[in-house]
């Protein structure tokens, strides 16, 4: 695969990357560091929202009873203190210097910094809306109040796309609930499928004929993001056909078949050398909205089984890429593995779809400098 030339990329002036640092959006911008290294022009402030303090924690505890029912507006205590520790490190990177442009992902670490956001050129980056995101707390379910819940998220939510000059949404998925919700028209709103950096490939190791396939999973919560019905379609039909890894924080009693792996941290290379070596990749998740882990199994060549939600069908193309499964059908979980498992042809097939479509669409050097490109924009905006 062709590797993008460096070229000079728009000027941005004094950049200011603010990062929430949550989850995925830590990988996120990991790649984008990476990526700009290769434009030493542009003048970076990368600003990293620290762990949670004690603090933070207590701000955002759940509330025994009213957490069942979503109403201890737990979550967005937590998005509320988080900004707070964000608005002040904003506002010490613009006393320290000029401003060319400010960069959020996402919204709730700019709740607090609406009147930065007016004030200089800026960019509000997301991978969902307030209604998105309310339905997608990996662990705790929607209950009777979530909608009430979402509507006091979406007062906030409001406050910042109106102030920030462009909005960017991490997915067509995402950008339709914002056009809907917020009526931000096509002179605000823009799509940037932010992506990682191809990893190197590592050396060809020769796969044991008498080995089991290897089949992945990664996910910070083994329910919602699908890990419970993977290991029950592995307990009814794949057992003794192949060998299921689990990478995930959570507690999973150990068994025959089944390898739990507790302590990876994101870009571990552990991690790529399992996916290496794997056959497939699973995330059948019944929440998700872009995730890294699809995107480091497709750049490995992997086909992916997963499910049509959030943004992943523009990144798993059904039949093509791999297979997309109804949420929490362990039935289908299996049939699609063992099709692919079943056909060697096939699952190469997929594979090699998936890397490509990995590299035209996804690559971090490509998606950063589509956000240098939006980031003038919005300077040229803001002038005007």
């Amino acid at each position: 695969m062709d590797t993008p030339t460096a070229a000079a990329g728009p000027d941005v002036g004094r950049l200011i990357l603010l990062n929430e640092n949550l989850g995925g959006h830590a990988t996120m911008h990991l790649h984008i560091y990476r990526a700009l290294l290769e434009h030493p022009e542009v003048d970076l402030v990368a600003l990293d929202v620290p762990p949670r303090t004690l603090l933070r924690r207590i701000a955002g505890l759940h509330i025994p009873g009213l957490a069942y029912l979503d109403a201890d507006l737990a979550p967005i205590r937590g998005q509320l203190a988080l900004s707070t520790t964000a608005d002040h490190m904003l506002r010490a990177a613009i006393a320290a210097g000029p401003v060319g442009a400010i960069h959020a992902y996402s919204q709730h670490a700019v709740l607090r910094s609406t009147d930065a956001l007016r004030a200089y050129p800026s960019v509000v980056s997301t991978d969902g809306s307030a209604a998105q995101n309310a339905v997608q707390l990996p662990f705790r379910r929607p209950g009777r109040f979530t909608p009430a819940m979402a509507r006091i998220a979406e007062h906030f939510e409001s406050r910042v796309f109106d102030a920030a000059t462009i909005v960017v949404a991490q997915s067509e998925w995402c950008a339709r609930a914002i056009r809907d919700r917020y009526d931000i028209g096509p002179d605000r709103l823009r799509v940037i499928p932010f992506g990682i950096i191809p990893p190197n490939p590592g050396p060809v190791v020769e796969a044991d004929p008498d080995a089991l396939p290897e089949i992945t999973f990664t996910g910070n919560s083994m329910e919602r993001k699908g890990g419970r019905a993977l290991v029950t379609a592995y307990r009814a039909r794949l057992r003794g056909k192949c060998i299921l890894n689990l990478v995930t924080p959570e507690p999973v009693e150990d068994e025959p078949g089944i390898r739990v792996f507790s302590d990876f941290t994101p870009g571990d290379p552990r991690l790529l050398a399992m996916l290496a070596r794997s056959a497939l990749f699973a995330l059948p998740s019944e929440i998700d909205k872009s995730p890294y882990s699809v995107l480091e199994a497709m750049f490995a060549g992997l086909p992916v089984v997963s499910t049509p939600v959030g943004g992943i069908p523009e990144m798993v193309l059904d039949g093509e890429t791999g297979i997309l499964v109804p949420p929490g059908d362990d039935v289908a979980i299996a049939d699609a593995i063992e099709r692919i498992l079943g056909d060697d042809e096939l699952r190469v097939r997929m594979g090699q779809a998936a890397r490509v479509r990995a590299h035209e669409r996804f690559d971090a050097r490509k998606t950063t400098m589509d956000l240098l490109g939006v980031l003038a924009e919005a300077r040229q905006h803001h002038r005007a």
